[in-house]
């Protein structure tokens, strides 16, 4: 790499944190940004899931408090977490190229639209009383988180303000963290099996430490409903992108 290209990924690795924290869509940054030094698309992807652990590093470190008093429920959600990032990281690796393309701009363009209309089905539905429905989908958004993950974030913040009581803050907390750890974890396993490009992990992951630190204060002042909105318009446009 060139020092221009580092300081390219330091650059993107400080809007994915921020975009990722206070939107739930890192990838729609980092991924091209790897891409754009000349990384083929499967080291870009692996590099990628290896750069954005730095995020929820970040934005944990600065919104840790959030997550005290959550006891065993929190300890179930994470460990399912870890469960999905490994299965999708497994899933990546030996998968055919492409398993997720049909179904993933669905998804987010579900997730999305779910957003936008949050208000007006929990003024009619109320909180769901299912539940499974958290713990499943912790699971199989952290699986996907694993494989790829953009919009990731935009489906948990969608499940979790239409399925539980969480604010958007909380909300953006805990999709941080939990993402975090599925990341983590898949992490781990390109680590050991995948083509990481170690170089370019470091410097988007550094990028993305201070990114996702910057994020918790971010979100804090942009009204809630401004922001549930602008995730909301953002994530449609991503599934449109990806569908693409």
């Amino acid at each position: 790499m060139t020092a221009l290209d580092i300081l390219l990924l330091v650059v993107a690795g400080v809007f994915t944190g921020l975009i990722g924290f206070v939107t739930g869509m890192a990838s729609i940054v980092s991924y091209p940004a790897l891409l754009a030094i000349g990384l083929p698309p499967v080291a870009a992807n692996v590099t990628n899931t290896v750069a954005l652990v730095a995020v929820g590093v970040g934005a944990t470190a600065n919104s840790g408090r959030e997550l005290t008093g959550r006891g065993a429920t929190l300890v179930r959600w994470a460990i399912l977490s870890a469960i999905g990032g490994l299965l999708g990281a497994l899933a990546l690796l030996v998968a055919p190229e492409g398993t997720f393309v049909v179904v993933v701009p669905f998804l987010v363009a579900v997730a999305s639209l779910a957003l936008l209309v949050q208000p007006l089905v929990r003024r009619h539905v109320g909180e769901l009383s299912a539940p499974w429905i958290v713990p499943v989908g912790v699971l199989l958004v952290s699986v996907y988180g694993g494989y790829f993950g953009a919009g990731a974030g935009v489906i948990y913040l969608s499940m979790m303000l239409l399925c539980t009581s969480e604010s958007v803050w909380s909300a953006s907390v805990l999709k941080s963290f939990l993402l975090g750890i599925a990341n983590l974890v898949a992490a781990i396993g390109f680590a050991a099996f995948g083509p990481v490009h170690w170089g370019a992990a470091l410097a988007l992951g550094a990028g993305a430490f201070v990114g996702g630190w910057c994020g918790p204060p971010v979100v804090k002042v942009i009204p809630p409903g401004v922001l549930r909105v602008g995730v909301g318009i953002a994530g449609l446009g991503l599934a449109v992108y990806l569908a693409l």
